[in-house]
């Protein structure tokens, strides 16, 4: 383990990072859902007509709708990712990396904005308690890509999600090669 003291700032970047994300995606989802109801047929709103938009859903699974019933399973990978990040940055001392740590404070953030929902939510009907409320509408018709016709709903908190692991995936691409190249210079020495 690092004996080195971790600075301070890469615990209140992560903390405000992980608070905002969290804050921003719940609050989006109840604006949204208190102004456009419960999913319903033709309820979408178009900012850029028939390509982005805003319609509610409430998905039961994971990603793509995977998984529908089993939101405890979830709930459970959620919270012993949130443990295993926390440990990661500040036990075995990644936050001095201050990259990993904007990437993770991305990543909590959307998963608690996503265990929330699937921790139960008062007053859904029955059999959706446990969902995560979805809003964004994204499509693109003349792509002729199924894929995009429409893009399953999503929220703030798959953004979240989706940032940090770019991030994640550009560091360990990008910084890890320039980092290996000095270690392995040095060996051959």
């Amino acid at each position: 383990m690092p004996s080195a003291r971790l600075p301070v700032n890469r615990y209140l970047i992560y903390f405000l990072l992980t608070a905002a994300g969290c804050a921003a995606d719940l609050w989006s989802k109840a604006v949204v859902f208190r102004w456009r109801g419960l999913p319903q047929k033709d309820n979408e709103w178009w900012i850029f007509d028939q390509h982005f938009g805003i319609e509610t859903s409430l998905n039961p699974g994971a990603l793509f709708g995977m998984g529908a019933g089993w939101w405890w399973l979830f709930a459970l990978f959620s919270v012993v990712a949130l443990v295993a990040i926390v440990v990661w940055l500040f036990v075995f001392g990644a936050a001095r990396d201050r990259w990993i740590t904007v990437a993770l404070g991305f990543i909590s953030g959307g998963i608690l904005g996503n265990l929330y929902d699937r921790l139960g939510l008062p007053g859904l009907p029955a059999g959706t308690n446990h969902c995560v409320r979805d809003w964004i509408l994204f499509q693109w018709p003349e792509s002729g890509l199924k894929i995009f016709n429409p893009w399953p709903n999503f929220n703030i908190a798959d953004s979240l999600l989706v940032t940090g692991a770019i991030m994640l995936a550009l560091h360990a691409v990008i910084w890890r090669d320039s980092q290996q190249q000095p270690k392995d210079d040095k060996e051959a020495s």
